[in-house]
């Protein structure tokens, strides 16, 4: 891979950034396209690299959209005629460069590790930190009294509860976010508002019934809004009768879990505020590619309609007779 690729992927991966990986691993000529060319393709559709000519840069950023959108890598087949390169496992696409010729494309995401930030100095807290980590999370943990010591397997020790500080640190936010109160009695009013403040997709709270019945009241007086407070679990974690401070950091990594893999957007299933779904597309009516509007290159407008393509050769056959191809797409086809 190209440095300047690697350098990208480097700092997109620092700042929790999901990207998509495009690698060619097998071309026939007459194509431009060499084993190894590369691309990436970040979350918002942008292409950086080469893989052999644009025309098939509509195509790669599409599967590399979807592939964000459900965590599975894929490997595309681009040639003149999909229709006879069925292969297990592969998914096959028309190649429209005009060059002709066969390439096929492993599409990969990389998306960043979900992130469990920790209140409190608790042992709950500390076990909380070592099984996340263990897990594969990052890890941050918050207390004004924490220090590398108390926290030596977290990604980052911060002693401030300013949830403006905790946006601001790259790392996962949205649906692979999760908060976790276990401050057992000390500032838990201000470690849940910080909490609420992160958006995250899970908040728990480690505490008895009585004890956050005590804290909901605490908070609605100081302007909290009910509704908010509703979204919060307590007490944190599955019921698996829990004693230890590593079984209660099992049950509520456990909750979590469950949350991840049952929610919409969760891995492996659909889009999710870090993995957005793939754009609109729209039928090129030349060569019947599909074409994701909202990156086309080459756009044509007729009979007050826009049409998109997929290179700037189908734009321009299509402006030398557009009756033809406009006929043709709308009977739901390409010429």
């Amino acid at each position: 891979m190209r440095a300047d690729l690697l350098s990208l992927a480097s700092d997109l991966a620092r700042q929790g950034e999901a990207f998509a990986l495009a690698t060619v691993v097998r071309r026939e000529a007459p194509s431009s396209a060499r084993v190894g060319d590369s691309a990436l393709i970040t979350r918002g559709g942008t292409f950086h690299g080469w893989l052999g000519g644009s025309c098939t840069q509509p195509t790669v950023v599409r599967e590399a959209l979807r592939a964000l959108a459900d965590g599975q890598p894929r490997l595309i087949a681009l040639s003149p005629d999909p229709g006879s390169d069925r292969r297990a496992g592969v998914v096959a696409l028309p190649m429209t460069c005009h060059s002709g010729g066969c390439v096929d494309i492993y599409v990969e995401p990389v998306l960043p590790l979900p992130r469990l930030i920790v209140f409190g100095l608790s042992p709950a807290a500390q076990a909380l930190a070592r099984l996340a980590k263990a897990m594969g999370y990052t890890v941050d943990a918050v207390d004004p009294g924490a220090d590398r010591a108390t926290f030596p397997e977290a990604d980052r020790v911060l002693t401030s509860l300013d949830a403006a500080q905790l946006k601001a640190w790259p790392g996962a936010r949205g649906a692979q976010l999760f908060a976790v109160i276990a401050t057992m009695g000390e500032r838990d009013e201000t470690a849940i508002l910080s909490a609420l403040a992160l958006e995250p997709a899970y908040i728990g709270v480690v505490a008895s019934r009585r004890r956050f019945d005590q804290i909901r009241a605490t908070l609605v007086a100081q302007g909290a809004a009910p509704a908010t407070l509703e979204r919060i679990k307590s007490p944190a974690g599955l019921d698996i009768g829990a004693h230890s401070p590593e079984e209660i950091a099992l049950s509520v990594l456990a909750e979590i879990v469950q949350a991840r893999r049952a929610a919409p957007g969760g891995p492996a299933t659909t889009a999710s505020p870090g993995h957005p779904e793939p754009a609109a597309e729209a039928l090129d009516p030349v060569c019947g590619m599909q074409v994701t509007i909202a990156t086309a290159q080459h756009r044509a407008e007729s009979g007050g309609r826009a049409y998109y393509f997929c290179c700037g050769g189908c734009r321009a056959q299509f402006l030398a007779d557009p009756g033809r191809y406009v006929a043709a797409s709308e009977a739901g086809g390409a010429v």
